[in-house]
């Protein structure tokens, strides 16, 4: 379990991103975390795992106080947190089977580090986990020659190559297409109930976060307003979280978008069918 207690963040300006914010996410949990840009959401993931630092508060992940580590111990605590970032974070000259591998970097000593040399059952764990997102075809490719969502489902392998006991998922469809984003939402839901795994997802799209998630954070210049099931959701909580606007059109359009993407896919099937 995930257990946060009056997590604040103040930096020297004197701005306030998270105020005393206190939030638990049991095991197998997913939570999508939403509101307005500048909520403070991508400082709470990143406040998590301390890439970014609290000012105050604790964050437990089990029995181990993550706040209270040393920058020695806080290393191999990370092991256990799984980062899944918006830019995908790899490193685009080497090969997607590389880039899964270092998510091994923390267990290995640096010269297995340095010379890319992982113990074959690093290796064999990586191969499992490229088909399990899609991409066993794709091992031996460089990252730059994939698209979008293919690069997002290489750092998914990478973030699980951890043995992670949570995931921090920031932003996963930002830069993708509305089809590709709902298989990647699609694909980390699936891989949270197959693993147990507790997960928060900040994400900006509203109906995305309601389709795929179990439980929804809102939250509003550094405070969290809102925490419950999707279905809570009303106009009067998305009023709460990002201010007044037409939700109705909104929920609307995304209906017709989805509405879109089912139709193409059925267009296609016929096409298929009728080449077969």
């Amino acid at each position: 379990m995930l257990k946060i207690e009056r997590l604040t963040k103040t930096y020297k300006t004197g701005d306030k991103a998270l105020k005393d914010v206190t939030v638990s996410v049991p095991s197998g949990e997913v939570v999508g975390l939403i509101g307005p840009s500048g909520a403070g959401k991508s400082t709470l993931i990143r406040c998590i795992n301390r890439l970014v630092e609290p000012t105050s508060g604790t964050v437990h992940l089990g029995d181990l106080n993550v706040t209270g580590l040393s920058r020695g111990d806080l290393r191999r605590a990370r092991r256990r947190i799984g980062m899944i970032f918006q830019e995908y974070a790899l490193v685009e000259r080497l090969t997607v089977m590389e880039n899964v591998l270092s998510g091994r970097l923390g267990y290995v000593p640096f010269w297995r580090s340095f010379t890319r040399r992982f113990p074959q059952e690093s290796v064999d764990k990586a191969f499992q986990l490229l088909e399990r997102v899609g991409l066993g075809e794709h091992a031996d490719k460089r990252a730059d020659a994939l698209s979008g969502g293919q690069r997002q489902r290489v750092g998914i392998a990478r973030a699980l190559e951890q043995d992670p006991e949570l995931l921090l998922v920031d932003e996963p469809t930002a830069s993708l297409d509305p089809k590709t984003s709902r298989q990647i939402m699609r694909l980390i839901l699936e891989i949270c109930e197959e693993r147990g795994l507790p997960a928060i997802i900040n994400i900006h799209d509203v109906v995305l976060a309601q389709d795929f998630t179990q439980r929804l954070l809102g939250l509003r210049a550094g405070e969290l307003v809102f925490d419950g099931p999707p279905s809570a959701l009303d106009e009067a909580a998305l009023t709460k979280i990002y201010g007044e606007e037409d939700w109705t059109a909104m929920r609307r359009h995304a209906a017709e978008d989805a509405k879109g993407d089912a139709l193409t896919e059925r267009e296609m099937a016929e096409r298929l069918e009728g080449l077969a």
